[in-house]
């Protein structure tokens, strides 16, 4: 299903490929097996880039992926369409997994299998609540950023940049960007303290 089909009012509008993402998650609480097709289509080769960044092994970062997917299916109904960006949410996910997955490894902790069959513990209808709430504030500080400030924190901490990949992108030196991003998340700390 096209996005056009998920967003009938928007045909008149360019689709964007986040659109597009944010619709496709919109069906997996359906069961639609084709969007989720198509939602790893578009977004595999970047989670795999970011679990593989973090755990830095190819077949880890396969494994990671694989469990990614299955979070996101599991939790696709909880997600809220036009709420966040769909495919930060997903980044956060995928690099949530890869680096409890690194942390697992390097306590020796080898009993994925144990680990599996421990049900994945579900957001009450009030912690979804205050994240949502906690979202919206975060948005609104990040809103009080300086633009590019503003998005070189999105570009690393939502869509999965690495810092030397910020700086190559923006021609500016290394430093300069985890300077930046330093006094950025100073002032969202700053602000989310108000």
């Amino acid at each position: 299903m096209s996005p056009e089909e998920h967003f009938p009012e928007r045909r008149h509008l360019q689709v964007t490929p986040e659109d597009e993402i944010e619709a496709l998650i919109a069906r997996l609480p359906l069961g639609d097996r084709a969007a989720f097709g198509r939602l790893y289509d578009l977004t595999g080769a970047k989670l795999h880039g970011i679990c593989l960044r973090v755990l830095k092994d190819g077949a880890a970062a396969e494994d990671a992926v694989q469990e990614t997917y299955v979070k996101v299916w599991n939790a696709a109904g909880r997600f809220v369409p036009g709420a966040g960006n769909a495919m930060g949410w997903l980044v956060t996910i995928a690099r949530n997994t890869a680096i409890d997955r690194l942390r697992a490894r390097r306590r020796g902790e080898v009993g994925t299998e144990a680990a599996e069959a421990l049900p994945a513990p579900g957001a009450t209808p009030e912690q979804v609540a205050e994240a949502r709430s906690e979202a919206a504030r975060i948005v609104q500080c990040l809103d009080e950023l300086d633009p590019a400030h503003r998005a070189a924190v999105v570009g690393v901490y939502l869509d999965g940049l690495s810092y030397a990949d910020l700086a190559e992108r923006r021609g500016m030196p290394l430093n300069t960007v985890r300077t930046w991003l330093r006094r950025s998340l100073q002032r969202l700390k700053e602000c989310m303290a108000r």
